[in-house]
């Protein structure tokens, strides 16, 4: 799979209406929040459609929520491809992460990845949280695979909480504590210096 630079950016209003146009594809959306029970596309921390016009204090305040912290995912080649999500409960040191690709074009070639290792960096070392965690639907195999590479340790599943083309699905939590980033990232620079 090959490296990726990937960079998280502030949103602009440019990417709400990217992100938008994604969400209107049915099997982009189910790989993000899925969709509400009433079948829009769901979608934490804001609404794409209602976003995309709110006035500047409106704006400010929703992307600069220390609860909900939204970040665009850039490419290499300086294009929008996705938007990171962290809720974050303060009180606790815990952080849910949520990520999506809108670029079906880009799938699987380890964007994903590479915005996870980006995010977690930023939510370890610049936000000092304790503990991050992800909610995996059990058919999301490419996501299930992807957590397990970073490092994320599987904590427990939801029964048949996830509704999915006419049936219901389990998903599955994974996590990784502060003290688990910090070893693995060690082992990875010293196999890097050939230590």
């Amino acid at each position: 799979m090959p490296h990726h630079d990937v960079t998280l950016r502030r949103v602009t209003r440019e990417d709400v209406a990217r992100l938008r146009s994604w969400l209107e594809d049915e099997e982009i959306s189910e790989t993000w929040f899925g969709r509400y029970s009433y079948g829009d596309p769901a979608h934490l921390g804001y609404h794409p459609e209602q976003i995309e016009d709110a006035s500047d204090e409106v704006w400010e305040r929703v992307f600069n929520d220390p609860e909900h912290r939204i970040l665009s995912i850039y490419n290499q080649d300086d294009e929008h491809i996705g938007e990171l999500h962290v809720a974050i409960e303060e009180t606790l040191g815990d952080g849910q992460f949520s990520i999506l690709i809108g670029r079906k074009d880009l799938w699987h070639q380890g964007y994903g990845t590479a915005a996870m290792r980006a995010g977690l960096d930023m939510a370890f070392t610049d936000w000092g949280l304790y503990r991050v965690w992800v909610d995996v639907p059990e058919y999301n195999k490419a996501a299930l695979d992807m957590f397990e590479h970073l490092g994320f340790v599987h904590e427990g599943t939801l029964r048949k909480s996830r509704p999915h083309e006419g049936s219901r699905f389990d998903s599955v939590v994974m996590g990784m504590l502060s003290t688990e980033y910090t070893e693995r990232a060690a082992a990875t620079d010293a196999d890097h210096h050939g230590v």
